[in-house]
């Protein structure tokens, strides 16, 4: 071991010891805590990108894990459609008094570069009361609570209601082999269940250390990505010309970057802001009595639109992701080409977006069309469109309340919609309800999902090991 990892190897069990002694944690939870961050450490050193990784390596040591606790064979999957995007899938047997529950998280993550960050990427990091590394945050953390809880439970000889399926899956950030997909359409008898709790989501709202909500992701917006097309014959550079592929692009984007969709409220965002109105004071609490009139100040909309989480949440949002043109340093672009993806509001379909976003470019030598999943671009887009939110069960706010309010005494648990999207989108189509369910504590002013230098509180991943395992107990009990 060398000196660095030495010493952060010791801060850590400085920490670790520290946090287990205040909370006077049982055994069992020391033990958990334990082994989930070691899962935690052992997925995020694993590459599971889509341009370079390996999300089979990650299924297969998780499913190594689950032999070594004691999981038969015949309860661990290891399968999919190709030799790099390999799913795990394994079950908790339980009393069959009630139809089975799924877990879903997704261990793929987002590309990232080594010469953005301030730290490896794929080296798991702990500084200053953090973890450090793509997919601390986005999902692996969730990955490691989840298999941890699952093999305490199978460990504990705990006998669940229902059968707990859990499955880790690819391609949930892009590529063309989505797990939860692929598994829906070729084993749905091994995933199959009454509603789905996706990890992938929700959590305890907090401002500046301060928790605010508990937030349950009850809907989410629908992903969707768009390419802005511009073309020119060219020529050579010493001759430019008003007419110019990459001017025109970037024109396109600036309509783009300057247009705001309309406000939207759905049943759960309404409901999500009609119960902050009692916690929010000075001119957020106004702002928020005035939005949620009929009709709402348009005023107030605006102010609240100022706050990034507050604007996703009741707009659909379109925002430029990627960039490519021309051909040569020496020459006047032929083509010049843009990716925007947007997150849609509830109700409206992807042509719906591809239309409007056609009209607010108004230029009709900059075509816009369709991405699918497979990167094939078309000229129409599709009529998918995001799903219904289903109604709240009582078997899981019953339990999460409870829990709550003893973990986190006054804060309130919200449903809500989710800004991003998710693997819900698959499962909620399937017919099974989907809630995105999470005892980890994020700052609504520190999110680095999908960015540089990604990480997640120390404490806060803890706090989230010790409550799913009471909470997916309180969800089985009965």
């Amino acid at each position: 071991m060398g000196l660095r990892n030495y010493g952060r190897g010791l801060l850590f069990s400085l920490i670790f010891t520290a946090s287990l002694q205040a909370q006077q944690l049982s055994p069992a939870d020391e033990a958990t805590r334990k082994m989930a961050v070691d899962i935690f450490k052992q997925l995020i050193e694993i590459n599971t990108t889509d341009s370079a990784g390996s999300v089979t390596a990650a299924s297969e040591v998780m499913a190594k894990r689950f032999r070594d606790a004691g999981f038969p064979e015949s309860d661990i999957q290891v399968m999919g459609p190709n030799d790099r995007k390999k799913n795990v899938v394994v079950r908790l047997h339980g009393s069959g008094k009630h139809k089975p529950v799924l877990l879903i998280g997704h261990l793929d993550v987002v590309e990232a570069r080594r010469e953005d960050w301030t730290t490896d990427p794929f080296q798991f990091l702990e500084k200053d009361g953090y973890f450090y590394g793509r997919g601390t945050s986005d999902m692996k953390d969730g990955d490691a609570i989840m298999s941890a809880t699952l093999i305490r439970m199978k460990k504990e000889g705990y006998v669940p209601s229902r059968d707990i399926i859990l499955a880790l899956t690819a391609d949930e950030e892009g590529g063309t082999s989505n797990g939860v997909d692929w598994l829906i359409k070729n084993h749905r008898d091994l995933i199959d269940a009454e509603f789905v709790l996706n990890h992938d989501g929700g959590g305890i709202l907090a401002d500046h250390g301060k928790p605010l909500m508990m937030e349950v992701n009850a809907t989410e917006k629908l992903y969707g990505d768009f390419v802005l097309t511009a073309t020119n014959p060219g020529g050579h550079s010493s001759l430019p010309r008003p007419e110019n592929a990459i001017y025109e692009l970037a024109d396109a984007l600036t309509r783009i970057e300057h247009y705001q969709f309309p406000f939207e409220l759905n049943p759960i965002t309404r409901a999500y802001y009609e119960r902050q109105v009692p916690m929010a004071t000075g001119q957020r609490a106004a702002d928020l009595k005035a939005m949620l009139k009929t009709p709402p100040d348009l005023e107030a909309v605006a102010r609240l639109s100022k706050d990034p989480l507050d604007n996703s949440t009741m707009h659909t949002t379109c925002v430029a992701t990627r960039l490519s043109g021309g051909h040569a340093n020496n020459a006047l672009p032929q083509m010049a080409q843009a990716n925007v993806n947007c997150r849609i509001e509830p109700g409206h379909t992807l042509e719906e977006i591809r239309l409007a976003l056609e009209k607010v470019v108004a230029d009709p030598r900059v075509k816009v069309q369709f991405r699918e999943n497979d990167n094939v671009l078309m000229d129409h887009g599709s009529d998918r469109h995001s799903y219904v939110p289903p109604a709240p069960r009582k078997e899981v706010f019953d339990p999460l309340d409870k829990i709550a309010a003893k973990m986190w005494p006054g804060v309130p648990v919200l449903p809500n919609m989710s800004t991003g999207a998710s693997d819900g989108v698959y499962t909620n189509a399937a017919g099974m309800p989907t809630y995105a369910v999470s005892g980890e504590q994020y700052e609504r002013d520190d999110i680095r999902a999908h960015g540089k230098d990604e990480r997640t509180e120390v404490e806060a991943f803890f706090r989230g090991v010790d409550f799913y395992y009471v909470f997916l107990e309180g969800v089985t009990a009965e």
